[in-house]
């Protein structure tokens, strides 16, 4: 079984409230290792302290594409100083996608964030969603992007929910990029089948569209739990060379808290030493 991260964004809510007590219920649960998606007004000083304080160690961070153009030593230097190896491009808004229009000075800009992040010592990867299946130059947009930028450049952070509702098998998705797949997103979820939510990415952080979209049977779940192959993911990932999995729950789901979802996924994976 591949090292395991748990997404501090399943956590928002908590942290925002009780920064270090949710830190050390992340320990406690037996996480050792966290994504982080934020800072919750934290300083990088006093997040380092607060994961110190419960004895767990940051390896990745997804931070905003717009947030590290602005300034890029500075912002990706900060969550490097935390500890992270690597720094993941989490999500695009709609004038920067394969659909909008400046894709194609996206695909450039993020080409040099990459040289900045190797030169500060870690990688850069990019956190898909559904939008990137769609078709751009006779392909998915996602292969479009790797193929544009160099693997040295960056790296692949394969959201295993998204490909899946993109229209893709996650496990053959992830060995298509083996080598280039250092994280993988274990994420599960329920959807009833012959059900296709319209624009379901919308669903995160946004409690009111989650409400809606709920209608249609869609949900979040905590990973084994759901309609996800895992076991079958987690051996592509191990054939793709990935280094660690990564836990990311959007939304907690039947009845319980994101902590004890966490809890779930993690008692999960440990089953399947």
């Amino acid at each position: 079984m591949l090292p395991v991260m748990l997404q501090l964004y399943n956590l928002r809510e908590e942290l925002a409230q009780d920064f270090e007590g949710t830190l050390q219920k992340t320990a406690e649960i037996g996480y050792k290792y966290v994504e982080l998606a934020g800072l919750y007004g934290k300083t990088p000083g006093e997040f380092k302290a607060g994961l110190d304080k419960a004895g767990l160690s940051a390896i990745s961070a997804h931070v905003p594409y717009r947030n590290m153009l602005a300034d890029p030593e500075k912002v990706i230097g900060d969550y490097i100083g935390l500890g992270c190896k690597y720094i993941a491009i989490p999500y695009l808004n709609d004038e920067d996608r394969s659909t909008g229009s400046n894709y194609e000075e996206v695909k450039k800009s993020i080409a040099r964030l990459g040289e900045i992040t190797n030169k500060l010592g870690a990688v850069l990867l990019y956190h898909n969603h559904d939008f990137e299946f769609k078709q751009y130059n006779g392909k998915y947009a996602l292969d479009d992007l790797y193929d544009s930028i160099p693997a040295s450049l960056l790296q692949t952070e394969i959201d295993t929910c998204w490909a899946n509702i993109g229209g893709v098998n996650p496990s053959e998705y992830i060995r298509k990029y083996s080598g280039r797949a250092p994280v993988v997103h274990l994420k599960d979820f329920y959807l009833p089948d012959g059900i296709t939510p319209e624009n379901m990415y919308e669903l995160i952080g946004l409690a009111k569209k989650a409400d809606a979209n709920a209608k249609d049977g869609f949900e979040f779940r905590a990973v084994g739990y759901g309609k996800q192959d895992i076991p079958s993911i987690i051996k592509a990932s191990v054939d793709a060379g990935a280094s660690w999995v990564v836990v990311e729950q959007d939304r907690p789901s039947s009845g319980k808290t994101p902590l004890e979802c966490a809890r779930d996924s993690l008692n999960y994976l440990n089953s399947l030493k």
